[in-house]
């Protein structure tokens, strides 16, 4: 099948809608356990990068699990193709000139490694939602740990399947020892350089 797929030599580049969106385009991947808070910092953070005028789009289970990959279960393999075709979507989307945020569980190391290398390290932040599972499960905002300690959900992170922690995030947010607002304000810091066009 590969050697009958030849790329296209398009003539529009990431670089020309760099320029015309005048900033650059990444993924910031938010990780940590299911209530951790990684969609509602997500939200946050596109809300800023929007009201600055930054092109985005924020990727997470409800608009992934739905759709491209409502044919996934969440036993460990199925998390790898998950994670695997998701970051295939994040570099096109970046490709194509867009801050994209990713809210994922995502729980082993190789799989977000693995994404580092699909969109390439310079165009990837790695945000460690660092949140205990006591607190993910007195929140349980979905139900799924009342679920799953119930015998009704199987393979859930933190409870019956294993979570690999970031050994070398680019930031990491610990929600019990800082506000939403500093976490916030800690994430812009570290995103808003790179959206300059003559930053490299």
């Amino acid at each position: 099948m590969e050697k009958n797929i030849k790329d296209h030599d398009y003539q529009i580049t990431k670089l020309d809608r760099n320029i015309g969106n005048k900033h650059k385009s990444f993924l910031v991947w938010f990780t940590g356990l299911s209530g951790s808070g990684k969609s509602t910092i997500a939200n946050l953070i596109e809300q800023q990068l929007h009201n600055k005028g930054i092109k985005t789009y924020t990727l997470d289970g409800d608009n992934i699990r739905k759709g491209i990959n409502s044919d996934l279960s969440f036993a460990p393999k199925d998390r790898t193709e998950n994670i695997r075709r998701i970051a295939e979507v994040a570099n096109l989307m970046v490709d194509a000139g867009v801050v994209v945020l990713a809210a994922f569980v995502s729980p082993y190391r190789k799989d977000r490694e693995n994404i580092k290398t699909t969109v390439k390290d310079v165009n990837f932040v790695e945000v460690f939602v660092n949140t205990s599972v006591e607190e993910c499960e007195r929140r349980d905002v979905k139900g799924l740990y009342k679920k799953a300690r119930a015998g009704e959900i199987e393979n859930m992170t933190g409870i019956s399947a294993p979570y690999e922690a970031p050994e070398r995030p680019d930031i990491e947010i610990e929600t019990e020892k800082e506000t939403l607002e500093d976490s916030i304000t800690r994430i812009m810091a570290i995103i808003t350089p790179k959206l300059h066009l003559d930053n490299e």
